[in-house]
């Protein structure tokens, strides 16, 4: 336990990269890209925004995952109240191509096409889980507070093989945790773990002001986003890269993020 506690405050911490941001829009696709300024081979996910929330309130976390040897692309499309998950999920898929594909950071960034995962929050979440489930190069998801989806995520979760990480929010009113994410991980169709933050609100993951909070309870939180990112973080490496420095993290409790008894299939990840 004291080993992954010390974990978790490591690696919430920025990592040892310089970052490099971007524009999707030049390769025809709104968002924004996330990358070190150089390496080979490199780890890359695709991120899904939540419900009525744009990218930029995650850009601490996306650029976080940047500083530890991450490119992250997330797409600003389907921001609006009427998004589609179907075609969100498509974007996504569509943005972690664009990181395999397109000359990154003047071409000293190359991805490589056998370490791509794919997160995202509540609504973003949900189009994850819909992406994975077509996308065979996708090794990893992750959800934070996931909402549920159409066509059904849950329905989707079935045909996800690789491992999945999903955290919920113990005070969210708008994807309870005892709810989406824990029906997605019953069907998951790969190792699955589930954590509940029991202290964090849905928007807790979110960071900044944003219009959207007259409408939706809470606010950013920085405990959730310090969680999160080192949890995030431990995954990614671990599932992606082949890391296993962060196992005692995954495997283990920590305060504020206690993984959940659930009646899945293949506990623990």
């Amino acid at each position: 336990m004291a080993r992954a506690k010390q974990l978790a405050y490591e690696l919430a911490l920025p990592g040892p990269h310089s970052v490099l941001r971007g524009d999707l829009g030049l390769v025809g696709q709104p968002g924004v890209l996330f990358t070190p300024t150089s390496g080979q081979g490199l780890p890359a996910i695709a991120f899904g925004h939540g419900w009525l929330q744009p990218p930029l309130r995650y850009h601490g976390l996306l650029r976080h995952l940047a500083t530890h040897g991450i490119v992250v692309a997330a797409p600003s499309t389907h921001t609006g109240p009427l998004g589609s998950h179907r075609l969100f999920a498509a974007d996504l898929r569509t943005a972690l191509r664009t990181c395999v594909s397109v000359q990154l950071g003047d071409g000293q960034v190359k991805v490589s096409p056998d370490r791509l995962g794919i997160a995202g929050h509540c609504f973003g979440g949900g189009s994850a889980v819909l992406a994975a489930a077509e996308d065979p190069r996708i090794r990893a998801v992750v959800t934070l507070a996931a909402a549920e989806a159409r066509p059904s995520a849950v329905e989707a979760a079935r045909h996800c093989q690789m491992p999945g990480l999903h955290l919920t929010a113990g005070l969210d009113l708008v994807a309870p945790p005892v709810g989406n994410a824990e029906l997605i991980a019953r069907a998951w169709g790969g190792p699955v773990q589930v954590r509940e933050l029991p202290k964090a609100g849905h928007l807790g993951f979110t960071e900044g002001r944003h219009w959207s909070q007259l409408l939706l309870a809470g606010k950013g939180e920085r405990k959730t986003q310090r969680i999160s990112r080192a949890l995030l973080t431990a995954f990614f490496l671990k599932h992606l890269t082949g890391n296993t420095a962060y196992d005692e993290l995954l495997d283990h409790d920590i305060k504020g993020a206690k993984i959940q008894e659930s009646p899945v299939l293949h506990p623990g990840v």
